[in-house]
């Protein structure tokens, strides 16, 4: 799912996601921890476990798609 970008820290996360719409495959560096992605894979709601991220954040962990990519759907 991911890899750590700041190892000291471990802040930060890059996340690799292809979409589910259009097929491609994004990277995103989110503000998330080890921790919070074992939470979410584990059974938490994704709202729970990530509850810095916005929407469209935890969205693009889920689906991979980006908000521009639900705004062509409307």
């Amino acid at each position: 799912m991911s890899k750590w970008i700041n190892t000291d820290k471990r802040t930060s996360m890059e996340v690799t996601r292809t979409s589910i719409i259009s097929g491609k495959t994004r990277t995103v560096e989110l503000p998330i921890t080890e921790e919070q992605v074992k939470k979410w894979l584990g059974g938490a709601l994704i709202q729970d476990a990530f509850p810095n991220l916005t929407p469209d954040e935890r969205e693009f962990i889920k689906t991979g798609m980006t908000k521009k990519e639900w705004e062509t759907l409307k």
